[in-house]
């Protein structure tokens, strides 16, 4: 292993690694000497409108794939829920009734939660916490 270490030559220049170092403190002691224009890094920021033409876009995009499925499963179902009969419904109207029923559920218990963490809140900036 030593005799491959010897038969290396070592480089007599300046090696890749120190030249960076050297170059950084001159240009941290003088920021002023480069002339390059800084460029903003957005010009314009992402505002609340920006979500909710995001959201609105996103929504319209959900409802259009809703009504290709629905318009695709219309095979006819008869559903029997706690004594209600509905007799020849279609089964993709179904489906969405149903992730529509899910969804208020989910809204419903998001809603309450909410509700207490905002009274929580309120007690414990009136209690001085």
């Amino acid at each position: 292993m030593s005799s491959d270490h010897a038969s290396t030559p070592e480089p007599t220049g300046p090696t890749p690694e120190a030249a960076p170092a050297h170059a950084e403190p001159a240009a941290a002691k003088s920021p002023k000497s480069s002339k390059a224009p800084k460029t903003p890094e957005s010009a314009v920021k992402f505002t609340r409108t920006a979500a909710l033409w995001s959201a609105l876009v996103l929504g319209f995009l959900i409802l259009i794939l809703l009504l290709v499925f629905v318009i695709q499963n219309d095979t006819p179902v008869d559903i029997v829920l706690l004594g209600w009969k509905l007799h020849q419904v279609q089964l993709g109207v179904t489906i969405l009734l149903a992730a529509i029923a899910g969804g208020l559920l989910t809204f419903a218990v998001a809603t309450t939660r909410i509700l207490q963490l905002r009274l929580a809140a309120k007690k414990n900036l009136k209690a001085g916490l």
